[in-house]
């Protein structure tokens, strides 16, 4: 299986923790050369500094606030100025905050759908051309089982995912006969900062402790535990892979079997 991305150039987006981190660390074993974007320098110096080098990578970084669009877009376009090939983009930016969805603000749908949305398209973008000239092009966007499934209490994530969803499956039909291809990977209740707000939010909604809370999800996981973030990254890797050729337009769950759709 021809999994080797040397000489490949990635882009990880929210790559300082959690599966965006998990994700470079992956990518870069394969040997790519990873490029970090995220809005904590010190952070991302910290993730360069632990990336695989043994195969002769060079891995760099972008300060970038998904929080503003602007920001996002000035902020790779001067990159790509600097490094103009670009064959691997992976969207990954933090869910909105929970509750219900008919007490959702309509200022939240509207930040939510620039966060994920309109940044991801400021992305695709810059990064296709490159991926056109090369005939290889790896799109593989985290999102949610929400797609498939939709999770109570995360409303506003629900809506705005499921729009993602829709907007990487219209690129895989228009970009596939590039070599460029467009998948989501849909991470399930996974070990990282986002779960333990979920525990959070969910023990004092209920009146129950996080263990409690806890216990109550993983009851329903047929593997009975939540996924490591390092799992979730093994799957976008191989979607970047050269192996992954064929594969293009699909939802990808990572979440231990939990969503009960085919």
């Amino acid at each position: 299986m021809n999994l080797n991305l040397t000489g490949k150039t990635a882009l990880v987006c929210g790559s300082t923790q959690g599966i965006g981190r998990a994700s470079a660390i992956e990518l870069a074993l394969l040997g790519a050369n990873v490029t970090l974007v995220a809005r904590n320098e010190e952070k991302l110096r910290e993730t360069v500094e632990s990336l695989d080098t043994s195969l002769g990578q060079l891995h760099r970084y972008v300060v970038a606030d998904f929080s503003d669009n602007q920001n996002v877009k000035e902020a790779i376009e001067n990159y790509l100025r600097l490094c103009p090939d670009v064959h691997i983009l992976v969207n990954n930016t933090g869910g909105p905050s929970g509750g219900p969805i008919i007490e959702a603000e309509t200022e939240q749908f509207l930040k939510t759908f620039q966060m994920h949305v309109i940044n991801n398209q400021f992305l695709v973008q810059a990064v296709v051309p490159s991926m056109k000239k090369a005939g290889f092009g790896r799109i593989v966007n985290i999102i949610s089982t929400s797609v498939k499934q939709p999770i109570i209490g995360l409303g506003v994530s629900n809506t705005i995912r499921g729009a993602v969803a829709s907007w990487s499956k219209t690129l895989s039909l228009e970009l596939g006969q590039f070599g460029i291809t467009s998948n989501n990977v849909l991470p399930g209740y996974t070990e990282t900062a986002r779960l333990d707000g979920i525990l959070e939010m969910r023990s004092k909604a209920q009146g129950k402790t996080r263990e409690q809370v806890a216990e109550d999800l993983t009851s329903v996981i047929p593997i009975r535990r939540f996924s490591e973030a390092g799992e979730v990254a093994a799957a976008v890797a191989f979607l970047c892979s050269p192996a992954a050729a064929s594969i293009s337009g699909v939802n990808l769950p990572v979440d231990g079997g939990r969503t009960e759709s085919m």
